[in-house]
Protein backbone atom coordinates (compact mmCIF):
# COMPACT_ATOMS: atom_id res chain seq x y z
CA UNK A 1 0.00 0.00 0.00
CA UNK A 2 1.25 3.45 -0.82
CA UNK A 3 2.01 5.97 1.92
CA UNK A 4 -0.81 8.20 3.19
CA UNK A 5 -0.56 11.83 2.07
CA UNK A 6 -0.35 12.96 5.70
CA UNK A 7 2.60 10.67 6.41
CA UNK A 8 4.38 11.55 3.18
CA UNK A 9 3.94 15.32 3.17
CA UNK A 10 3.13 16.35 6.76
CA UNK A 11 4.64 13.92 9.28
CA UNK A 12 5.16 16.67 11.88
CA UNK A 13 1.68 18.21 11.60
CA UNK A 14 -0.27 18.34 14.87
CA UNK A 15 -3.81 18.85 13.53
CA UNK A 16 -6.35 17.00 15.71
CA UNK A 17 -7.96 15.32 12.72
CA UNK A 18 -5.08 14.56 10.38
CA UNK A 19 -1.82 15.30 12.16
CA UNK A 20 0.47 12.27 12.40
CA UNK A 21 2.37 13.81 15.33
CA UNK A 22 -0.67 14.58 17.52
CA UNK A 23 -0.72 11.83 20.17
CA UNK A 24 -4.42 12.42 20.91
CA UNK A 25 -5.58 13.04 17.33
CA UNK A 26 -7.71 10.99 14.96
CA UNK A 27 -4.76 10.30 12.61
CA UNK A 28 -6.83 10.05 9.43
CA UNK A 29 -5.02 8.72 6.39
CA UNK A 30 -5.94 9.96 2.91
CA UNK A 31 -5.05 8.14 -0.30
CA UNK A 32 -5.57 9.05 -3.97
CA UNK A 33 -8.19 6.89 -5.65
CA UNK A 34 -9.96 7.54 -8.93
CA UNK A 35 -10.87 11.22 -9.26
CA UNK A 36 -10.48 12.01 -5.55
CA UNK A 37 -9.20 10.78 -2.21
CA UNK A 38 -10.39 8.04 0.12
CA UNK A 39 -9.92 7.57 3.84
CA UNK A 40 -10.69 4.51 5.93
CA UNK A 41 -11.24 5.22 9.61
CA UNK A 42 -12.29 2.96 12.47
CA UNK A 43 -13.78 4.96 15.36
CA UNK A 44 -13.35 3.88 18.93
CA UNK A 45 -15.74 4.00 21.88
CA UNK A 46 -14.46 7.41 23.01
CA UNK A 47 -15.52 8.86 19.62
CA UNK A 48 -19.17 8.04 20.26
CA UNK A 49 -22.04 10.49 20.78
CA UNK A 50 -24.20 7.71 22.19
CA UNK A 51 -23.50 3.97 22.58
CA UNK A 52 -22.57 2.36 19.30
CA UNK A 53 -22.75 5.53 17.18
CA UNK A 54 -20.25 8.17 16.12
CA UNK A 55 -20.38 11.73 17.50
CA UNK A 56 -21.42 14.34 14.92
CA UNK A 57 -18.45 16.56 15.75
CA UNK A 58 -16.07 13.73 14.95
CA UNK A 59 -17.88 13.26 11.62
CA UNK A 60 -17.38 16.97 10.92
CA UNK A 61 -13.68 16.71 11.73
CA UNK A 62 -13.25 13.69 9.46
CA UNK A 63 -14.84 15.59 6.58
CA UNK A 64 -13.01 18.86 7.29
CA UNK A 65 -9.56 17.28 7.28
CA UNK A 66 -10.12 14.77 4.47
CA UNK A 67 -11.73 17.33 2.16
CA UNK A 68 -8.96 19.83 2.99
CA UNK A 69 -6.39 17.25 1.88
CA UNK A 70 -8.45 16.60 -1.25
CA UNK A 71 -8.23 20.29 -2.17
CA UNK A 72 -4.53 20.51 -1.31
CA UNK A 73 -3.67 17.42 -3.35
CA UNK A 74 -5.75 18.67 -6.30
CA UNK A 75 -3.88 22.00 -6.30
CA UNK A 76 -0.54 20.18 -6.08
CA UNK A 77 -1.39 18.17 -9.18
CA UNK A 78 -3.02 21.01 -11.11
CA UNK A 79 -0.19 23.48 -10.45
CA UNK A 80 2.63 20.91 -10.64
CA UNK A 81 3.82 21.66 -7.08
CA UNK A 82 6.37 19.51 -5.23
CA UNK A 83 3.99 19.11 -2.26
CA UNK A 84 0.34 19.83 -1.44
CA UNK A 85 -0.64 23.49 -1.28
CA UNK A 86 -1.24 24.70 2.30
CA UNK A 87 -5.02 25.05 2.40
CA UNK A 88 -7.55 26.16 4.99
CA UNK A 89 -11.28 25.71 5.30
CA UNK A 90 -13.29 28.74 4.17
CA UNK A 91 -16.63 27.03 4.85
CA UNK A 92 -18.13 23.58 5.00
CA UNK A 93 -21.43 21.97 5.82
CA UNK A 94 -22.38 18.46 6.83
CA UNK A 95 -25.65 16.61 6.32
CA UNK A 96 -26.09 13.84 8.88
CA UNK A 97 -28.42 11.47 7.03
CA UNK A 98 -28.62 8.68 9.61
CA UNK A 99 -26.71 7.58 12.71
CA UNK A 100 -23.21 6.38 11.81
CA UNK A 101 -22.15 3.19 13.60
CA UNK A 102 -18.88 3.25 15.48
CA UNK A 103 -16.27 0.54 16.07
CA UNK A 104 -16.28 -0.54 12.42
CA UNK A 105 -14.32 0.66 9.43
CA UNK A 106 -15.84 3.71 7.77
CA UNK A 107 -15.07 4.97 4.27
CA UNK A 108 -14.83 8.68 3.53
CA UNK A 109 -14.70 9.69 -0.14
CA UNK A 110 -14.04 13.21 -1.40
CA UNK A 111 -13.61 14.82 -4.79
CA UNK A 112 -13.15 18.27 -6.24
CA UNK A 113 -16.26 19.60 -7.99
CA UNK A 114 -15.02 23.10 -8.89
CA UNK A 115 -11.79 25.09 -8.75
CA UNK A 116 -11.06 28.74 -9.47
CA UNK A 117 -7.60 30.03 -8.69
CA UNK A 118 -6.79 29.27 -5.05
CA UNK A 119 -10.41 28.33 -4.15
CA UNK A 120 -11.48 24.70 -4.41
CA UNK A 121 -14.96 23.26 -3.81
CA UNK A 122 -15.05 19.68 -2.56
CA UNK A 123 -17.86 17.21 -1.90
CA UNK A 124 -17.62 14.16 0.33
CA UNK A 125 -19.58 11.23 1.65
CA UNK A 126 -19.25 8.93 4.65
CA UNK A 127 -20.11 5.27 4.11
CA UNK A 128 -20.78 2.67 6.83
CA UNK A 129 -21.57 -0.93 5.88
CA UNK A 130 -22.24 0.13 2.29
CA UNK A 131 -24.70 2.92 3.22
CA UNK A 132 -24.07 6.65 2.94
CA UNK A 133 -24.68 8.05 6.43
CA UNK A 134 -23.44 11.62 5.90
CA UNK A 135 -22.52 14.03 3.11
CA UNK A 136 -20.47 17.21 3.16
CA UNK A 137 -19.43 20.05 0.91
CA UNK A 138 -16.98 22.84 1.44
CA UNK A 139 -14.70 25.49 0.04
CA UNK A 140 -10.98 25.35 0.75
CA UNK A 141 -8.46 28.06 -0.04
CA UNK A 142 -4.71 27.84 -0.62
CA UNK A 143 -3.07 30.35 1.72
CA UNK A 144 -0.30 32.74 0.84
CA UNK A 145 3.03 33.15 2.58
CA UNK A 146 2.55 35.01 5.86
CA UNK A 147 -0.72 33.25 6.74
CA UNK A 148 -0.55 31.28 10.05
CA UNK A 149 -1.21 28.02 8.15
CA UNK A 150 1.62 28.64 5.66
CA UNK A 151 4.16 25.83 5.88
CA UNK A 152 2.02 23.53 8.01
CA UNK A 153 2.83 20.76 5.52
Amino acid sequence: MEQALQDKYAPETRCFGCGPSNPKGLHIKSFPEGDGLVCRFTPEEHHEGFPGFLNGGIIGTLFDCHMNWTAAYFLMQRDNLPSPAPTVTAEFSVQLLKPTPSRQELLIRARVVEAQGRRVKVEGELVASGEVTARASGTFVAVKEGHPAWGRW
